[in-house]
């Protein structure tokens, strides 16, 4: 993906809102971030949501689909503390640069 490392930032900020809402699952969350133009790889996405678990702003569970088993995340108290903060930054930040 172009500029990468730029927008990762709001990747993870994506995969946090959407974990604050509801269960979510990595396929899942791959498939919604394409809707909004990114495309990330399960070979990124991934990673990137055990690094999120290991900083504590989600937190997961397996259950069972069929003979499968898929991984469900769920933002923690501290990654909806922390969703908050970003979302007044990111305000900020659009008043600023719209403005």
């Amino acid at each position: 993906m172009e500029h990468q490392e730029l927008l990762s930032g709001f990747i993870r900020l994506h995969v946090l809102h959407h974990a604050a809402e509801s269960d979510l699952h990595g396929l899942w969350m791959i498939e919604e971030l394409a809707h909004h133009g990114y495309r990330v790889s399960a070979g990124t996405l991934y990673p990137m949501l055990h690094s999120m678990e290991r900083k504590g702003y989600l937190t997961s569970r397996t259950e069972k689909i069929g003979r499968t088993h898929r991984r469900i995340y769920n933002a923690t108290p501290y990654g909806i503390a922390a969703l908050d903060m970003a979302r007044q930054r990111a305000r900020e930040l659009f008043r600023e640069i719209t403005g």
